[in-house]
């Protein structure tokens, strides 16, 4: 860590970053996280009964839609071209529950890890609202990014 917060001036005061003079590179961050909840629960998600409709299909399109307007919702972030984004959603017997993994990907400036992470949120905020019905003690976490690359900091997993 370089221990500097790029998003603040020298006055300490919040800015967006100037990457005018930054090379276009390809970009591509994966971001990953769960929703843990009861065996029933999961079971009504596997068998596409949710009084909601297709709990999976239906966040796997709020995800994307998530990743696409994240300069909108975190005040600091670049509005990015992004080329690709895609949701990987999974029930989980083990968990109990649906493991989430977003890919997003640009050709850009800057690189796209709060655009993986919004996505991964916004869908497992759908998954949650789809099922508060039947239980509403859900729990949402492991938000974070497991792989990050291009730009000048190169390549990052976690």
């Amino acid at each position: 860590m370089s221990g500097k917060l790029s998003h603040f001036d020298a006055a300490g005061q919040a800015h967006m970053v100037d990457v005018s003079d930054k090379a276009d590179t390809a970009r591509i961050a994966i971001a990953t996280g769960w929703v843990r909840m009861a065996p029933a629960t999961l079971a009504l998600v596997r068998q596409g009964r949710a009084d909601k409709g297709d709990v999976l299909g239906i966040a796997r399109l709020a995800g994307i839609q998530g990743a696409k307007r994240t300069a909108e919702l975190i005040p600091l972030c670049h509005p990015l071209p992004i080329t690709k984004v895609a949701l990987e959603l999974e029930a989980d017997d083990a968990l109990p529950g649906v493991q989430i993994a977003a890919t997003v990907k640009t050709t850009g400036k800057t690189g796209v890890e709060m655009e993986a992470l919004t996505a991964v949120s916004t869908a497992a905020l759908t998954v949650y609202d789809m099922l508060k019905a039947v239980q509403k003690d859900m729990e949402i976490g492991g938000i974070r990014v497991t792989l990050k690359d291009g730009g000048k900091s190169g390549r990052f997993t976690g």
